[in-house]
C-alpha cells in the first residue's frame, strides 16, 4: 500500500500549462491607472518619480502560479495512505469477520473496513460471502454486494469469544466446492486453539489469496481473575500487545455502579500479565460487584463478582473448652486467628451440644469447624446432616475424642480406625511425618509443600477403593491427611490432625491458614439452601454482559447454566458471560477462565501466502480539502493587491490607508476561517419572548386541543399564580400554554398535564421532547382528573388512566411510590399529610427515593434531587381554577373550603420543590431554625 497516491492523477497533465501561464501573466501588464484630467493634477502627475511598470511584478506572477497549481493538485485529490483495489476478481469475496468482545472498541473502523471491501466486490461483479464468527448461527451462503452490507449492518459485537473454526466449516459447506477469489480473516487479533483447524479449512478451499486484517490491539485487555485475600484483592489482567510499559487504572464498582474503590496494573515492557492490588476493609469489598479497567469497554475488561467473594459466617465448636490460662492449648486457639481476617466467627453461647447446634443451625452458618469433637447428641445428627445436604460446609479436626469416637460416624467422610498413630515415640518404630506434594486436583491445589510442618500423631483412616480420590492431602508415607466427602450440596471435611500443636506444628504455619482460607471459600456464602431448595436445579440467565461490558436484562438465547461444585464455569454460546441465578443468589460466569493470557494471532501457514493488513478507516486522509482553502487563501490575498494597485484606497487619507489595508486582510483572513459567517450576528426574531420568559417565573401546561380542559388548566394555573403571588415572594407571569411537539419547554420549571382520553394522542416526536425536557431536570405533573370516577369504577382502569399508561409507555420512567410523610414536598412551604384537589383520596406519585438508582433505569431525578415527573388524580387545577374575579369556577367533592385552601398549599409546596430542589432536605439548618423557635 503506497504512503501517498492521486485519487485522478490524469489532472496533473494540468502541471504543464504552468509556463504558459506564467509567460502569459508577465506579457500582460497590469491595467492602466486612471487619473483626473485638472491641469493641476497633471502637473503633480508630472513631478512623481513612481511609474507603472510595464508588466506583472514577479512576486503577484508567482502568487497566481501558486493559486493554479493549488487547484491543479486539488481537482487530481492527493491521498495520504490511499487504499487500492486489489481482490482478485477470480470468484466470490468471502469475508470472515470476528465480532467478538475484543472488536468492541474499534468497530465501527471494522465496519468501514468490511464496508470498503464488499464495494470493491461489487465493482469486480463478485459475489460476497459474510460470516461472523461470534455469532451462534451462520449463512455464508455467497450472495448481491446489496445483502452483505445488510447483514454487516445488522452486525455487532459479542461479549464471546469467537470460534473461527466453526465459521470456517459453515463457509466451506456454503460455497459448495466454488472457488474463492480471495479469503478475508477481519480478526480481532487474538489467538484461539482452533485457529490452525480454521486457517487450514480456509486454505483447502484454494482462494487466489488470502488475507488477514487486524486492528493495532492496544486495547485488547482482559481481566483474568480475582483473589479475595487477608487484606487486599488481587487482580490480574492480561494484554495482547506487550511492547511497552503500560499503567491502568482497576475500579471496584458495587451493584449499583459506583466505584468503592481502585488499583493500577502496571505492565512492564514484554510483559503480557500485570497485577493489581485493590486495598479496602473486608467488609467494603465484601460489596464488590465487579471489577473494571477505566476507560475500557468491552466484555473482557469486566470482571463479575457473586457470591463467592463475600465474607462466610463460620461457627466454631470445640470438643474441650481447655484454659483460659493456657490459651495456646485451646483446640479453637489457632483456627479463629486464622480465619478471623476472612469470616464472620460465631461461637456457642453453652457448652450443651444439643442446645448449642441448634441455635447455630437457625443462624445457617456457611460453615462449622468442629475441633475434637467425638460423640455428638443423638438429636443434632439429623438437623445437622440436613444442613449439609442443603449446601453448608462441616470442617472436622481430630483429636482424643475423635479417636475413640465409634467407627460408624456419619459425620467423617472415611471409615475411621479407633485410637491414633503416634509417629515418633519412644513406642514407635516411625518418624514423624512431612507433608507431601498436594494434588494437582481439588482446593489446595497450586499451594507450595511446606517442608518444615512434620506430624506426630493422626488417626487413620480405613483403605477403600475410593479413599485416593476423596483425599485432598496426605503426608510423605501416603496417609491421608485431609480427606473429604460430599453429601449432595454439601460436603465433610476431615483434618486427620489436630487443631492446636500437640499433633503437629501445622497450626503454627502459613500453610494451615491458606488451607482452611480456602476451604470456607469454597463454602456458600449464603448459608446452606432451604430445605426446598432444588440443588441440582440449573440456574437461569439473571443479567448478562454486553460486549461493551454492560449488564443488561436482556438474556436473549442464554441456556441455564449447572455449576458443579467447586468449579469456575466460563462463558461459552450457550451460557454467555453474566450473572446466572436469581436476585436471592446468583453465580458469575465470567469471559476467559483464570489463568488465561492473550496471545497474538498466527495466521501463518505451510505453503500459504497470507497477506496481513491493517483496518483501512480512518488512515486514508484526502488533501483535497486543504488544497483547495489555500487556494481561496491566494484569491483573497491577490483582489486586495489588485485593490492597492488600482488606487481602491488611493482616496483615503494617508494616515487611514494602512488601517484601512489591515481591515481588509482582517475580513479576508476571517472569511477564510469562517467562511460562510457574518462578522456580527443579528437578533433573532422572538428574542423578545425569550427574555421574557427567561426573566419572570412562569407557569405552563400542556395544550391538549380540548378547548374546555385547556381553558380550565389556564384557569388553575392563574388561581394558584395569584397564590403565590399573595402568601408567598415568588410573583410568577402569566400562565403559558404550550405546545409539546414544538414549542420550547426549556422555561418552565414544572409543566401542569392534564390528561384526558378524548384528546388527540400525542406523537411519539412530541413524547420524544418531553422525555428529553425531563431528563435535562424538568418535571411533568401528570393530572388525570379522575380520582371521583375512579372510586365509582371499583378500581378498574379508567380511560385518562389508560390515556396515561398509553404515554407513559414510550417514556423510561424511574420507579415511584407515593410522596412519603417524610418527603421533601410535604415540607417545602406548608406541613402537609397529603395533597388533594378538586378530589381527595388519591395519592400523589413521586419517583421513588431508593429503588430508582438500583434500576438502571435513564430516566431519574437530576435537577438537584427534584422527581422528573408527579402523577395525580385529585384534578388539582380544578380546585385552583378561578374566572376574571377571583371566584373558584368549580366546587370541590365534597363541597369544602379547607380541601381548597389545602389544594392550594400542595401547590404552593410543589412550586417550592421545583424551585429550590431538595434544599429543605438539608438537616444542617435544623439547629439554626430550632435556636430560632426557642427565642
Amino acid at each position: 500500500m503506497s504512503a501517498f497516491a492521486f485519487a485522478n492523477p490524469a489532472i496533473l497533465i494540468g502541471l504543464l500549462a504552468l509556463p504558459v501561464i506564467w509567460w502569459l501573466l508577465r506579457l500582460t501588464p497590469p491595467r492602466p491607472k486612471s487619473e483626473v484630467f485638472p491641469p493641476l493634477r497633471i502637473l503633480a502627475s508630472v513631478l512623481k518619480r513612481e511609474e507603472t511598470p510595464a508588466n506583472s511584478p514577479w512576486w503577484l506572477t508567482l502568487l497566481r502560479m501558486a493559486l493554479a497549481a493549488a487547484i491543479i493538485l486539488a481537482i487530481a485529490n492527493p491521498v495520504i495512505n490511499p487504499r487500492a483495489n486489489s481482490l482478485n476478481g477470480s470468484g466470490p469475496l468471502v469475508l470472515l469477520v470476528d465480532n467478538s468482545w475484543a472488536t468492541a472498541p474499534d468497530w465501527d473502523r471494522r465496519v468501514q473496513t468490511a464496508e470498503a471491501l464488499i464495494a470493491d466486490a461489487e465493482d469486480a461483479g463478485v459475489p460476497v460471502s459474510v460470516t461472523f464468527t461470534a455469532d451462534t448461527t451462520h449463512d455464508a451462503v455467497p450472495g448481491s454486494a446489496a445483502a452483505a452490507r445488510e447483514k454487516l449492518a445488522a452486525a455487532a459485537p459479542k461479549p464471546l469469544v469467537p470460534d473461527r473454526e466453526r465459521a470456517a466449516a459453515a463457509v466451506t459447506e456454503a460455497i459448495k466446492g466454488t472457488r474463492p477469489g480471495t479469503v478475508v480473516l477481519l480478526s480481532d487479533g487474538v489467538a484461539n486453539a482452533a485457529d490452525e483447524t480454521a486457517l487450514d479449512a480456509l486454505a483447502s478451499l484454494s482462494p487466489a489469496e488470502i488475507r488477514v486484517i487486524e486492528g493495532d490491539g492496544a486495547r485488547t485487555i482482559a481481566l483474568t481473575e480475582a483473589t479475595n485475600n487477608a487484606d487486599a484483592m488481587s487482580v490480574t489482567a492480561t494484554r495482547l500487545v506487550t511492547g511497552m510499559p503500560r499503567s491502568m487504572t482497576v475500579n471496584a464498582l458495587d451493584p449499583q455502579g459506583r466505584a468503592l474503590a481502585s488499583g493500577t496494573l502496571d505492565f512492564a515492557a514484554g510483559a503480557a500479565t500485570a497485577t493489581a492490588e485493590i486495598s479496602a476493609p473486608f467488609e467494603l469489598r465484601n460489596d464488590f460487584a465487579r471489577l473494571a479497567v477505566a476507560d475500557l469497554a468491552t466484555a473482557g475488561s469486566v470482571r463479575l463478582l457473586d457470591d463467592g467473594f463475600r465474607r462466610r459466617r463460620v461457627a466454631l465448636i470445640s470438643g474441650d473448652s481447655g484454659s483460659d490460662f493456657q490459651p495456646l492449648l485451646q483446640p479453637l486457639y489457632y483456627i479463629s486467628r486464622a480465619l478471623q481476617p476472612y469470616a464472620d466467627l460465631i461461637e456457642p453461647t453453652t457448652a450443651d451440644l444439643s442446645v448449642s447446634i441448634p441455635q447455630i443451625l437457625e443462624g445457617n452458618p456457611s460453615a462449622i469447624v468442629m475441633a475434637d469433637v467425638g460423640r455428638l447428641p443423638a438429636d443434632v445428627y439429623e438437623p445437622l446432616q440436613q444442613w449439609i445436604s442443603r449446601g453448608g460446609t462441616l470442617i472436622r479436626f481430630a483429636g482424643p475424642r475423635l479417636a475413640a469416637a465409634p467407627a460408624d460416624d456419619p459425620l467423617v467422610p472415611v471409615i475411621l480406625r479407633q485410637g491414633e498413630r503416634a509417629l515418633g515415640g519412644a513406642m514407635s518404630w516411625s518418624e514423624p511425618q512431612a507433608l507431601a506434594d498436594f494434588p494437582a486436583t481439588g482446593p489446595f491445589a497450586g499451594l507450595p509443600r511446606a517442608g518444615d510442618i512434620t506430624v506426630n500423631r493422626q488417626v487413620l483412616a480405613e483403605p477403600t477403593p475410593d479413599l485416593a480420590d476423596r483425599t485432598w492431602a496426605s503426608l510423605a508415607d501416603g496417609t491421608p491427611l485431609v480427606t473429604t466427602r460430599e453429601q449432595e450440596a454439601g460436603r465433610i471435611v476431615l483434618f486427620h490432625t489436630s487443631a492446636e500443636a500437640t499433633w503437629s506444628n501445622m497450626p503454627l504455619s502459613g500453610t494451615f491458614v491458606e488451607m482452611l482460607r480456602r476451604l470456607v471459600q469454597m463454602a456458600r456464602a449464603g448459608g446452606a439452601a432451604s430445605a426446598t431448595a432444588d440443588t441440582a436445579a440449573a440456574l437461569p440467565p439473571f443479567r448478562l454482559l454486553n460486549a461493551d461490558g454492560t449488564l443488561t436484562t436482556e438474556t436473549g438465547i442464554a441456556r441455564p447454566i449447572t455449576i458443579a461444585a467447586g468449579a469456575t464455569p466460563v462463558a461459552s454460546f450457550d451460557h454467555p458471560p453474566g450473572l446466572y441465578g436469581t436476585e436471592d443468589g446468583f453465580s458469575a460466569v465470567n469471559l476467559l477462565a483464570p489463568g488465561t493470557e492473550l496471545q497474538p494471532f498466527n495466521a501463518s501457514l505451510d505453503g500459504v501466502n497470507v497477506v496481513r493488513e491493517g483496518l483501512i478507516g480512518g488512515e486514508a486522509q484526502s488533501l483535497r480539502p486543504l488544497l483547495f482553502a489555500l487556494a481561496f487563501l491566494f484569491i483573497v490575498l491577490d483582489s486586495l493587491v489588485v485593490l492597492f494597485m488600482n488606487g481602491a484606497f488611493s482616496r483615503l487619507p494617508r494616515p487611514g490607508r494602512s488601517a484601512a489595508a489591515g481591515l481588509v486582510a482582517l475580513a479576508g483572513l476571517l472569511l477564510v476561517a469562517h467562511p460562510g459567517e457574518g462578522l456580527a450576528q443579528d437578533a433573532q426574531p422572538g428574542d423578545d419572548v425569550i427574555m421574557e420568559h427567561l426573566d419572570t417565573t412562569h407557569l405552563a401546561y400542556v395544550v391538549t386541543g380540548e378547548a374546555e380542559v385547556d381553558q380550565l388548566s389556564e384557569q388553575g394555573l392563574q388561581g394558584l399564580t395569584q397564590f403565590l403571588t399573595y402568601r408567598t415572594t415568588l410573583e410568577p407571569g402569566a400562565p403559558v400554554g404550550v405546545d409539546i411537539a414544538t414549542d420550547e419547554l426549556a422555561f418552565y420549571p414544572i409543566i401542569y398535564w392534564p390528561i384526558s382520553a378524548n384528546a388527540p394522542m400525542p406523537s411519539q416526536a412530541a413524547i420524544s421532547r418531553i422525555d428529553a425536557y425531563m431528563r435535562n431536570g424538568g418535571t411533568v405533573l401528570f393530572d388525570t382528573q379522575d380520582q371521583y370516577s375512579g372510586l365509582n369504577s371499583s378500581g378498574m382502569t379508567t380511560p385518562n388512566g389508560e390515556r396515561l399508561q398509553a404515554i407513559l409507555g414510550n417514556i423510561d420512567i424511574p420507579p415511584l411510590e407515593p410522596t412519603p410523610e417524610d418527603h421533601v414536598l410535604a415540607r417545602s412551604f406548608y406541613l402537609l399529610n397529603d395533597f388533594p384537589g378538586r378530589y381527595a383520596g388519591s395519592p400523589l406519585w413521586v419517583e421513588a427515593r431508593q429503588e430508582a438508582a438500583q434500576t438502571g433505569s435513564e430516566l431519574s431525578s437530576s435537577g438537584d434531587g427534584v422527581t422528573p415527573l408527579l402523577i395525580t388524580a385529585n384534578d388539582l387545577a380544578g380546585a385552583w381554577a378561578v374566572d376574571a374575579q377571583g371566584t373558584p369556577v368549580l366546587p370541590t367533592v365534597p363541597s369544602d373550603a379547607m380541601q381548597r385552601e389545602y389544594a392550594y398549599r400542595a401547590g404552593v409546596n410543589i412550586m417550592m420543590y421545583m424551585l429550590t430542589g431538595n434544599y429543605k432536605a438539608d438537616q444542617v439548618h435544623v439547629p439554626a431554625l430550632l435556636e430560632r423557635l426557642g427565642q
